[in-house]
């Protein structure tokens, strides 16, 4: 998961990071430069709460949204898996059946 070099920051650190932003009239990048982190993640963090809030890009999903859409892809892979045994078991008994 990324490089060695990825640090992983706290749920607190990314909500006090962006309350900064919110808070300082700053510019993500300066405040970013102030915490030692890179703009790119801070801005990512930064868009994510935003979405969150409802207050995205139209059409972006919020992390609920992108966490069910997770979940039914998953659901989908494994009801089609379940499909094709299914599929695979009615073929075996029907060629039994037919001896």
């Amino acid at each position: 998961m990324g490089s060695k070099y990825t640090k992983r920051y706290t749920e607190e650190f990314k909500r006090d990071a962006i309350a900064l932003v919110d808070s300082s009239g700053k510019t993500v990048t300066a405040v970013a430069r102030e915490l030692g982190i890179s703009s790119e993640s801070l801005r990512g963090w930064y868009r994510r709460a935003k979405a969150d809030r409802g207050e995205g890009e139209a059409g972006e999903l919020t992390s609920a949204e992108r966490e069910e859409l997770k979940r039914l892809r998953k659901e989908v892979r494994e009801q089609q898996q379940t499909i094709e045994i299914l599929k695979k078991a009615t073929a075996f008994f029907v060629k039994e059946n037919d001896r």
